[in-house]
């Protein structure tokens, strides 16, 4: 049965770039026809932890074929540093990155594949989606996601994972809004980690921004024992209530979302988990676009219950 499933996701590692490049094409063809131009731009993301570990990751991406920050075509070199106690890392990764978003309905494409080198490890990385509407309530996102695992254990030893899955929007009415996913993670050290989540979207107002959420997200894992390399309950399970809100305001768009839950890990009690997330964005067409989103979350994971995670990202683009 393993096997098999690892069969199918080379297949669906194969299938999803080639649909990917498939919607590259007709993107660069639409393009000999637009005003497309040169752009340059930067990109950075910290993060720390309660544990003390550390990651800092900061780019250069220059693209040859620039609409908006939601339609461009173009290549990004990236500088890795990972730092722990007496522990650090550093690492490089090149790579393609392409991008398609309908910014009104948020369908279309996405796609970073590159080639990433941390110490003796060397590892093919791929992260892409691709969302269509069936229907005028109704859509669909397939997704697959393939990295390192960024822990000290993992990166010292190259674990590595890849994740498929997909997931569906649903509307109810207007008012309320349905999502679903399902997915398959699999990781190098013969682990594998089966996804489902779900989220309930309530909009009381269609001019206010509000939205109150109802998440609920489980995995389970087929491999109990990983040697320490990552945090990996064999069942989980988390519970959260949420609200977001979004504001436009002359061609920018901000955010947040906070909320608080409660997780189960294995057969233990329920405890506390925490969520905030902050978001800014400016036009996606212009000289210049920005956007940048920040976070922190509380749960559980290899120190205990209490575990504290903080990051902020941004990138900046300017045309020439």
């Amino acid at each position: 049965m393993g096997d098999e499933m690892k069969m199918e996701n080379i297949k669906l590692l194969i299938g999803f770039p080639l649909l990917m490049l498939m919607s590259m094409n007709s993107f660069a063809n639409e393009q000999k026809q637009s005003d497309s131009e040169l752009a340059a731009g930067t990109e950075f993301f910290f993060s720390d932890d309660s544990d003390g570990f550390q990651t800092r990751k900061l780019s250069a991406e220059f693209f040859p074929k620039y609409e908006s920050g939601d339609n461009y075509l173009g290549v990004r070199t990236r500088a890795y540093q990972y730092r722990s106690s007496n522990w650090s890392r550093d690492g490089q990764k090149i790579s393609f990155i392409g991008r398609r978003i309908d910014t009104a309905t948020a369908n279309g494409w996405y796609v970073d594949s590159g080639l990433f080198t941390e110490s003796s490890h060397t590892i093919l990385t791929f992260d892409g989606s691709y969302r269509a509407a069936l229907a005028k309530k109704t859509a669909i996102e397939v997704f697959a996601n393939r990295d390192l695992v960024e822990t000290a254990n993992s990166l010292d030893r190259g674990v590595n994972f890849t994740f498929v899955g997909a997931s569906m929007d649903q509307g109810i009415n207007e008012h309320l809004t349905v999502v679903g996913l399902v997915g398959s993670q699999f990781f190098s050290d013969d682990n594998r980690r089966d996804h489902g989540r779900l989220k309930l979207i309530y909009q009381p107002s269609l001019d206010l921004g509000l939205t109150l959420q109802a998440r609920y997200r489980t995995y389970h894992s087929t491999k109990e024992n990983v040697d320490g390399d990552y945090f990996n309950p064999k069942n989980y399970e988390e519970s959260m209530l949420a609200l977001g809100w979004r504001h436009r305001f002359a061609g920018w768009t901000s955010g947040f979302t906070t909320g608080i839950g409660r997780e189960r890990i294995n057969k233990a009690s329920s405890q506390q988990t925490q969520l905030f997330e902050l978001n800014l964005q400016s036009p996606v067409r212009g000289s210049h676009f920005f956007r940048m989103n920040a976070g922190y979350s509380n749960s559980a994971s290899f120190s205990g219950p209490d575990y504290n995670y903080y990051y902020v990202r941004g990138e900046w683009i300017m045309k020439f």
